[in-house]
């Protein structure tokens, strides 16, 4: 059952994940670019090459699977994230501090999606 507030949560999650994976895109590009000119370690080049791939990819593999669209975000994130805190571990503390605002996000967008079409909180239903 479609009811208005699911409806609006499902177009806010539909244009963030979309938006995302724009930004995974041009962020791995960029740093694909780069890769002529400085020389990048050949796993990072296979996985921003296999990561870039699918985040193209995903823009219609997984325009109806919400799960797909937050895996592929996840990969091609991870792929970018885990080898250079690897390399360099002083770079966790700051990707570490960035966490705080993407927490505030997350929570801000779970009680929004709580909320009904009148703006106040939405019964919840026993059993599902």
């Amino acid at each position: 059952m479609n009811t208005p507030a699911r409806t609006s949560w499902d177009k806010v999650e539909f244009y963030t994940s979309y938006f995302l994976m724009f930004v995974l895109a041009s962020v791995i590009g960029t740093r694909l670019s780069f890769a002529s000119v400085w020389q990048l370690p050949t796993l990072d080049l296979v996985l921003s090459i296999t990561a870039l791939l699918l985040v193209i990819a995903s823009f219609w593999i997984a325009r109806n699977r919400r799960s797909w669209r937050v895996w592929i975000i996840a990969f091609a994130t991870a792929t970018q994230l885990v080898p250079m805190v690897l390399r360099h571990p002083a770079t966790l503390f700051p990707l570490l501090g960035g966490l705080i605002p993407v927490g505030i996000m997350v929570w801000a967008l779970v009680a929004l999606s709580r909320k009904g079409p009148n703006g106040a909180n939405s019964p919840r239903v026993r059993g599902s």
